[in-house]
């Protein structure tokens, strides 16, 4: 069993969509944070939620 809450070989192709930075993930609450433009996107059940709409601002 993993930690981690998304397969790591999609981690690695995954970007921002708005700013194209890499998401390193956040298990709590569970969500992709942007290391660039700071924009966290959720993960629900497992699935990251990767909509500009969707995405909010995070205190990094």
């Amino acid at each position: 069993m993993t930690d981690h809450l998304i397969d790591q070989e999609l981690l690695a192709i995954r970007h921002c969509p708005s700013c194209r930075g890499t998401l390193p993930e956040r298990p709590t609450p569970p969500a992709l944070v942007c290391s660039k433009c700071g924009l966290q996107y959720p993960v629900r059940d497992g699935i990251p939620v990767m909509l500009i709409e969707e995405a909010t601002p995070s205190d990094r």
